[in-house]
C-alpha cells in the first residue's frame, strides 16, 4: 500500500473516531483494519502511528488549528471532516516532521474528495497558516 493510500485510510479512520462514542482507540484501530483489509506492516504502523499521535497530541493539534483559523471562527464550525483532514496534517507536519509541501498538497486532495466546496481552499489556508507561524522550514 502507498504512503497516499495509507494516509486516506488514516483520514478516514481518524475522521470515524471523531463521530463515534466508543472511544478504546487500540480496539477501534484493530477493527478498522480488519475490515478494511488492511494488512500492509508499514501501513498499519503508519496509520497506528498517526491515529496514537494525534490521539496523544489532540488538545495541542486543536490549539493550532484554533490559533490559525479565522478570529469570528468557532472550532465547533468546523466540519468533522475538516477537523480529521487539519488534524492529520498537523500531526504529520509538526510531529512527524513530514516534507509540509507533500503533506498539504496531500491532504488537500483528500479535501477535494471528501469535503464541501469550501474545504479545499480552508484546509490549505490553515495549514499553510501553521506551517508560516510555526516558522517550518522545508
Amino acid at each position: 500500500m502507498k504512503r497516499t493510500e495509507a494516509r486516506e485510510e488514516a483520514f478516514k479512520l481518524l475522521y470515524s473516531l471523531q463521530i463515534m462514542t466508543e472511544k478504546n482507540i487500540e480496539e477501534q484501530v484493530k477493527i478498522f483494519l480488519d475490515e478494511n483489509e488492511i494488512n500492509d506492516q508499514e501501513a498499519i504502523k503508519y496509520i497506528s502511528n498517526i491515529i496514537e499521535g494525534t490521539n496523544k497530541e489532540n488538545d495541542k493539534i486543536e490549539a493550532l488549528i484554533s490559533e490559525n483559523i479565522k478570529d469570528d471562527w468557532d472550532m465547533k464550525r468546523i466540519s468533522k471532516i475538516d477537523l480529521a483532514l487539519l488534524k492529520l496534517g498537523i500531526f504529520e507536519i509538526v510531529y512527524s516532521k513530514l516534507p509540509y509541501k507533500v503533506v498539504i498538497n496531500e491532504v488537500v486532495e483528500l479535501s477535494k474528495k471528501y469535503g464541501d466546496d469550501n474545504s479545499k481552499s480552508f484546509v490549505n489556508g490553515v495549514l499553510a497558516s501553521v506551517v508560516k507561524k510555526s516558522g517550518i522550514e522545508g
